[in-house]
Order: structure tokens, then C-alpha cells, then sequence
């Protein structure tokens, strides 16, 4: 006969699972938007850990949906490619050159990194772009910048069919103009957009960062608009964190319930925040 000890780890593991009924009765059908950006992604073994929680998050009744980025990836065949990238104010204006090197690599390479790794922890994950199935249709955000697109249109019976027979999107930021053009888009801004025409209940921002941070710099768990508001003009929220900030202030307006900003590096980021007391990152609701 065998016998065995009972540790420490083991009785922690199942209060904690204890802990979470409240949460997984909670979200039990609720749609949630996870952007999850280039930078998050790292090594083989996050990516696999994403995609636990991912496939975790499905087999307990939440209607996961991945929209991806890959700015480094961008970067990384373009300088092999010897493309070389003019710039407007900062930003990369993606010519036609360009926006081919961007669709190979979002629709192509990440994407299917993505889903691969979701199908491998048992999942059943499909790879798609705002071009399919007139998911996104874009207009040109601005002539300077070129092939770059803000989603006017967002057709979500695809993304509801394939919730109801268990499939989880993984969308590749891209979206087809009225002209039949290719335009590249913002990650967050598609994850934004996706969100808000799903009504989603959660918008999931991984990033590279813990959250939005106060005057003081330390990590804000709980903001409403008004108060992103000011401090964006007061200066307090800057740089890069502000187009996260607006996106989050626009899937709002648009019916998301809340978005969460969060560290993507972190282990199991998403069951943190969706299954524990504490969360993870700022929670910006109204």
C-alpha cells in the first residue's frame, strides 16, 4: 500500500482552486479580449504558458478571443529584407513594400506560432485576419503614414460563430480597405475595436509594463475615464502608455465592461487577473 504526506503545496493549490469558484462562476460565458503584443510573447516556454492559460480560460466556459502584434518581428525581417523605413513624427509610414513584409509576418509566422501553441495544449484555435470574412474594414488613418488603417467597421458574426462551436480566434492585426487596399494596424486599437463590437465583458492589454502608474510611480489596480483623463493632461500617464490608456477609453465608450493594462511577462497574467482577489495590472472601468 502506498502512502503519502500531504504538503504544503498541495493543500495551497486546492484552496486556491477553492478560492476560485466565485470567479469562474462569474465568467462562465462572458467574452474576454486578450491583446497580446510582440513583446510579451518571448520564449517558446511563455508562449506555451499563454497558451494554457488561453485553453484554460475555454475549457471553463470564458470565450477567449487572441488579438496578436509583432512589432519585433516586423522589425527583425524588414532589416533582413534591407527594407528601409522612413518615418513621420516618429511613427513608421508603411508603404506598399512594407505593408507586404507586415502581412507576411502577422498572418503568417505569428500568427500560426500563436495558434499552433494554443492547439498543442489541447485547444482548438484558427488563425485569422480582419481580412477574412470582411472581419475589419479600415480607412487610412492618415496619407502621410501610408498603408495604415483605423477600423471603421467590424463585422463579429464570424468571431460569435466560432464561440458557439468552441473556437478560439487568433486575429492578426490587418484589415482590407473599401478599395481592396491592405492596411496595417495599431494592436491595441484592433483588440480595441474587437472588443467593443463583441461587447466584450474584458479587454486584456498584456504589455511590457505592470500597469498605469500614479504621480509617484507606483501601480494604479483600479481607475475610472475621468481620472485617465487627468492625468493624461496633468502628464502623469505619457509616452507609450497614453494610446493604451485611449484605447481602453474607447472600447469603454463602446460597450466593453472593462480593460485591464498588465504585464504580459508575468507568469499566468491572465488567470491572475481573472481568478484571484488581487487581479494584476490597472483595471480601468466606469
Amino acid at each position: 500500500m502506498k502512502t503519502q504526506n500531504m504538503n504544503r503545496d498541495w493543500i495551497a493549490t486546492a484552496r486556491t482552486l477553492s478560492q476560485a469558484l466565485p470567479y469562474l462562476q462569474r465568467y462562465t460565458g462572458a467574452t474576454v479580449v486578450i491583446k497580446f503584443g510582440g513583446n510579451a510573447m518571448g520564449s517558446d516556454e511563455d508562449m506555451a504558458s499563454f497558451a494554457r492559460d488561453i485553453v484554460l480560460m475555454r475549457h471553463v466556459g470564458v470565450n477567449p478571443v487572441v488579438v496578436h502584434g509583432g512589432g519585433p518581428m516586423i522589425n527583425a525581417m524588414l532589416d533582413k529584407l534591407k527594407i528601409e523605413s522612413e518615418f513621420v513624427n516618429g511613427k513608421r509610414v508603411t508603404d506598399a513594400a512594407t505593408v507586404e513584409v507586415v502581412e507576411m509576418v502577422l498572418s503568417g509566422r505569428v500568427n500560426k506560432r500563436i495558434v499552433q501553441a494554443i492547439n498543442a495544449e489541447g485547444g482548438k484555435a484558427v488563425g485569422l485576419s480582419g481580412k477574412d470574412a470582411g472581419l475589419v474594414t479600415c480607412d487610412q488613418t492618415n496619407p502621410d503614414l501610408g498603408f495604415v488603417g483605423t477600423p471603421s467597421e467590424v463585422n463579429a458574426t464570424i468571431l460569435n460563430d466560432l464561440a458557439a462551436a468552441e473556437t478560439i480566434p487568433v486575429i492578426a492585426p490587418l484589415g482590407a480597405g473599401r478599395n481592396g487596399e491592405t492596411f496595417n494596424i495599431n494592436g491595441d486599437t484592433m483588440a480595441g475595436a474587437i472588443a467593443a463590437a463583441l461587447k466584450a465583458d474584458r479587454l486584456l492589454l498584456l504589455t511590457d509594463v505592470e500597469g498605469v502608474k500614479g504621480a509617484d510611480g507606483e501601480v494604479l489596480t483600479e481607475l475610472t475615464p475621468s481620472q485617465i483623463r487627468e492625468m493624461t493632461a496633468s502628464g502623469v500617464i505619457a509616452g507609450g502608455m497614453i494610446p493604451k490608456t485611449e484605447t481602453a477609453l474607447n472600447a469603454i465608450e463602446g460597450g466593453v465592461r472593462a480593460v485591464v493594462i498588465l504585464d504580459g511577462r508575468a507568469p499566468n497574467a491572465c488567470l491572475l487577473e481573472l481568478y484571484t482577489d488581487h487581479g494584476a495590472g490597472s483595471l480601468i472601468r466606469a
